[in-house]
């Protein structure tokens, strides 16, 4: 079963590393997306895989790396779109 997932992270999120992260935490959950930074300052991400590495993945993001600073992290559930692997954008 693939499951998908929309995240925007808030707060300190922009120059800390944090999509190079994200796509390292990806791969290691063999979870397959993106992840770009927005204009707004926030960071977006699409998740699909597996039920626990998608969850996974997704708790992570309300920590991210060391030096990011998370607000809040908006999440909504999606339809899997067939992904393969994991790029920052």
């Amino acid at each position: 079963m693939t499951v998908a997932r929309r995240v925007r992270v808030h707060g300190r999120v922009q120059g800390v590393f944090f999509r190079d992260s994200t796509r390292a935490e990806a791969r290691a959950r063999g979870v397959a997306g993106w992840v770009r930074n927005r204009s707004d300052g926030t960071v977006e991400a699409w998740f699909e895989g597996e039920p626990d590495a998608v969850e996974a993945l997704v708790a992570w993001c309300g920590t991210g790396p060391p030096r990011a600073s998370v607000e809040r992290v908006d999440v909504e559930e999606a339809e899997p779109e067939g992904l393969d692997g994991f790029e920052v954008r």
